[in-house]
C-alpha cells in the first residue's frame, strides 16, 4: 500500500506556491491594493483560505469555466460552492434577468413569477406551501422561528459539525466532555449555544432519541447528508429513524437542501423519498442571484396561521424587504424551469460518476488508503481509509498540507475545486473533457508525492 512522502510533499507544495506566484502577477497586484481597503484584502474573510499566498481575481465566467485577470482559463468544479451549480451566466437566466431589469427590481408586492416558482417547488419537493428569503441562512432562521412558534419549545437540535449558514443556534459543536459549546471559530456568539441547542453526532440514533426525549426540541435542522465537513452519507435506516423519532416526540423536521440539491431536482427529499415538515434551499436556486426559499406542509401552515398576527407581521422576525423581490423571482423561474431540469441533472449525475470512477482508478492503481464519496452531482475524495459516519470523524481526517498541495496543483493546471474540502460539483455545462482533465491532474499530483 502506497504512502505519502512528507518530505517530497513539502518540496512539491513549495514548488507549486512559487509557480502560482509567478503565474499571477495581476491578481497579486490587485490583492496588495485591496489590503488598503478590504479586511485581509478580500470581500469576505474566508476568501483568504484559498490555496496560494493570495486569491485569484476573476475577470469573467461562462458555463463551467472562468478566466482570471491574468488571462488563465480554469475548469470550475467549485462553482461558487454550489451557488453557481447552474453554471456561470446560464443563457435562460441571463435573458430573464435582462428582461426584468427593464421592468423594475423590487416592489414589496408579488409578481406572477412567484406563482410559477412556488408551483414548481411544490411539484419537486411535495410540499404545498412556500415563502421566499434572501439567503439560506435567512430561510433556516425563519424555519426555526416557525417551529418554535407552533411547538412552544425553545431548543433546536443539530448534528455535530453541521453548517446551516450563519444561524447562531447552529454554530455549535460537542466539546470533548460531551457538552455543547460554540463551534471553533464562531465569532461573538450572543449566548452559550448550550442554552439554545442540542447537538448529537450524525447517524447516532440512540443519542438522537436521548436528546429528543427531553421534550424541549422544537425542530431538528439537518442536511439529509452532511456536506460542509465533507460528504458524510446517512447509514441505512437513519432517515427512517430520524423521521419516526421526531414524530414520536412532537418535534418538527427541517431538511436544509442548499447543498444536497445536488442529489436531483428535488434534492435528497425527492431522491430518497423523505418526508420533512419543512425544506429550505438557497444558493443555486436563482443561478447565483441572492435568493432562497422555504416550504412546509399543510399542517405546519395551519398551525403557523394560528400564531400569526398580520398587523405585526413586518416586525415578527420573519421576512426582509428584498425577500421575494422581482429580480430574484425572475431568476428562480428561469433556473427551475429551464436550467436545473431533470435532463440537466441526468447529465450532471453521469459526469459525477465519471469523476468518481476516474479518481478511484488512480487510488486503486497506487493502492492508496483513500476513499471517494458521491452525492448526486457532487463528489469528494478523502485522504483516509474509512468513510466517516459523522462530523467528528470527518473533521479528524483533515490533512491540511496534502489538501493545500492537491488544490494548488490543480489550480496551477487549470482546475478549481471547492476550498476546505477535496470536493467537485458538476453543472449543466461541465463536459467529459473537463472531468478527465481533473483525473489527469489528480494522477500527476499524486505521483509527485508518493514514497
Amino acid at each position: 500500500m502506497a504512502t505519502i512522502d512528507r518530505v517530497r510533499l513539502g518540496r512539491a507544495l513549495a514548488a507549486e506556491e512559487a509557480a502560482f506566484v509567478l503565474a499571477h502577477p495581476r491578481s497579486r497586484e490587485l490583492f496588495e491594493r485591496a489590503r488598503a481597503y478590504l479586511h485581509d484584502g478580500v470581500p469576505m474573510s474566508w476568501m483568504i483560505r484559498w490555496p496560494g499566498p493570495f486569491p485569484i481575481f476573476v475577470d469573467r465566467a461562462e458555463g463551467a469555466r472562468f478566466i482570471d485577470v491574468d488571462g488563465h482559463e480554469y475548469v470550475d468544479l467549485c462553482l461558487g460552492d454550489t451557488g453557481a451549480m447552474t453554471g456561470h451566466a446560464p443563457p435562460a437566466t441571463v435573458a430573464a434577468l435582462r428582461a426584468q431589469l427593464g421592468r423594475g427590481l423590487t416592489f414589496m408586492l408579488p409578481t406572477e413569477d412567484a406563482l410559477a416558482v412556488s408551483a414548481e417547488l411544490s411539484r419537486r419537493f411535495s410540499l404545498p406551501f412556500w415563502q421566499f428569503a434572501t439567503t439560506a441562512t435567512d430561510a433556516n432562521r425563519f424555519a426555526i422561528r416557525i417551529a418554535r412558534a407552533i411547538t412552544g419549545r425553545p431548543r433546536v437540535l443539530v448534528f455535530d459539525w453541521c453548517y446551516h449558514g450563519s444561524v447562531d443556534e447552529c454554530l455549535a459543536t460537542l466539546r470533548p466532555n460531551g457538552s455543547v459549546g460554540p463551534r471553533p471559530g464562531s465569532v461573538g456568539p450572543p449566548v452559550d449555544p448550550g442554552v439554545t441547542t442540542r447537538v448529537v453526532e450524525f447517524n447516532d440514533v440512540p443519542a438522537l432519541e436521548r436528546e429528543l426525549a427531553f421534550g424541549d426540541v422544537a425542530c431538528v435542522l439537518a442536511e439529509p447528508a452532511m456536506t460542509n465537513i465533507g460528504i458524510v452519507l446517512p447509514e441505512p435506516g437513519f432517515h427512517a429513524a430520524l423521521r419516526q423519532l421526531t414524530r414520536q416526540y412532537g418535534t418538527l423536521l427541517i431538511n436544509d437542501e442548499t447543498h444536497t440539491i445536488s442529489a436531483g431536482p428535488g434534492g435528497c427529499t425527492a431522491a430518497w423519498k423523505l418526508e420533512p415538515d419543512l425544506v429550505t434551499v438557497g444558493k443555486p436556486i436563482a443561478s447565483g442571484v441572492p435568493a432562497a426559499v422555504y416550504g412546509f406542509t399543510a399542517e405546519v401552515a395551519h398551525r403557523w396561521k394560528k400564531q400569526t398576527v398580520n398587523d405585526l407581521a413586518d416586525v415578527g422576525g420573519i421576512g426582509g424587504t428584498l425577500a421575494g423581490n422581482a429580480l430574484a423571482l425572475s431568476a428562480m423561474r428561469a433556473t427551475l424551469l429551464e436550467v436545473l431540469t431533470a435532463e440537466a441533472y441526468a447529465r450532471m449525475l453521469a459526469l459525477s460518476r465519471r469523476f468518481t470512477s476516474g479518481v478511484l482508478q488512480v487510488i486503486e492503481r497506487h493502492r492508496l488508503p483513500w476513499i471517494v464519496n458521491q452525492l448526486g452531482a457532487r463528489a469528494e475524495y478523502w485522504f483516509h481509509h474509512r468513510r466517516p459516519r459523522n462530523g467528528a470523524e470527518a473533521a479528524a481526517t483533515v490533512d491540511p498540507a496534502l489538501d493545500r498541495y492537491m488544490h494548488l496543483g490543480a489550480l496551477n493546471r487549470g482546475v478549481l475545486i471547492t476550498p476546505f474540502h477535496n470536493m467537485a460539483l458538476m453543472c449543466p455545462a461541465t463536459s467529459e473533457a473537463d472531468v478527465d482533465l481533473h483525473t489527469r491532474v489528480f494522477a500527476d499530483s499524486v505521483k509527485q508525492v508518493l514514497a
